[in-house]
């Protein structure tokens, strides 16, 4: 545990005359950089190991050494500094500073219609100067987007094993695919699987996320592929289609959210709980998210819990 005497004891200007001296490799140096004098130094050094009870320093004609206790401690105090250092910039940022950061994610249609505008929301009000820059699309595109840099994050289902290779998955919450029609569409007397067959489908494309999902849970059922069916992860095309025609629109249940909960849109009685997979937060493998886009993924996550989305 922490001694929290000793945490109020440390100042800022140890940890920086420390890692000036380790960086230069003299007091000498470290003093000019500072703007001190080489006693100025050695006097603070001297308070630091005090304070710690230990020897942070061993020094020689050949200039200085840390010790192992000295290395412990450089180490988080880079860390500490370069989070201040990212702290007051992300203030003066959002105070009106002139340079404005940004944030750029992909989310698949099922994020971008259902999620993206709460976490958007939030996210102003965590970072009110910052630019969201928002991409939407299948998820073979934003994969592409998220390796070539485009895209800093990507946000939906994950994709084969193939396209995942270099890419992290983060699980937030998991929903299914639904079948949904317009509200008096003549199947709603009495629905049935057959419906299927005898209307046209608005089918997920062979680049959907879900469409694997969707292959599967026909194939449970005795169902082959609709004949009757438009390819499309276009959620414009289709919130139209299936409002002014007899379509029955299979989709992820976030795309749809909005339309169900406000009778836009029925969801038809199927049992579609063995299309239900994780969508998660995909990132590049090396990637270090910056302190705004750490603000974002706590939007994201707020998100998630306002809108009650199921996290198991």
């Amino acid at each position: 545990m922490v001694n929290c005497n000793l945490s109020r004891l440390v100042k800022i200007r140890h940890m920086q005359c420390l890692l000036e001296v380790v960086s230069c490799g003299s007091l000498k140096a470290a003093g000019e950089r500072l703007h001190l004098t080489q006693p100025a130094i050695s006097r603070t050094l001297k308070e630091l190991e005090e304070i710690l009870g230990t020897t942070l320093l061993l020094r020689s004609r050949a200039g200085v050494e840390l010790t192992e206790a000295g290395e412990v401690f450089a180490h988080f105090a880079r860390m500490s500094l370069a989070a201040l250092d990212h702290g007051l910039e992300s203030i003066d940022r959002t105070r009106g500073g002139i340079l404005k950061q940004e944030v750029k994610v992909g989310a698949l249609p099922s994020v971008a219609a259902g999620l993206m505008p709460k976490v958007a929301e939030g996210f102003q009000r965590l970072a009110p100067e910052a630019v969201l820059r928002l991409s939407d699309g299948p998820h073979g595109m934003l994969i592409d987007m998220l390796r070539n840099g485009a895209v800093s994050m990507v946000i939906g289902r994950m994709g084969d094993p193939a396209s995942m290779q270099g890419v992290s998955f983060t699980q937030l919450y998991t929903e299914e695919v639904v079948c949904v029609v317009r509200p008096d569409h003549p199947c709603l007397a009495a629905p049935d699987l057959g419906d299927l067959s005898r209307w046209p489908v608005i089918f997920p494309p062979t680049t959907a996320a879900i469409r694997p999902q969707v292959e599967r849970w026909l194939i449970s059922h005795g169902l082959s592929e609709p004949a009757q069916r438009i390819e499309t992860v276009s959620g414009a095309f289709a919130r139209v289609y299936t409002r002014d025609t007899d379509a029955i629109w299979m989709i992820s249940h976030g795309v749809v959210r909005n339309e169900l909960s406000d009778g836009r849109l029925i969801r038809l009685p199927f049992d579609t709980s063995l299309t239900k997979g994780p969508v998660g937060l995909m990132q590049r493998q090396d990637a270090e998210p910056t302190p705004l886009e750490s603000l974002f993924v706590k939007a994201l996550h707020a998100a998630i819990v306002s809108v009650g989305y199921d996290v198991s």
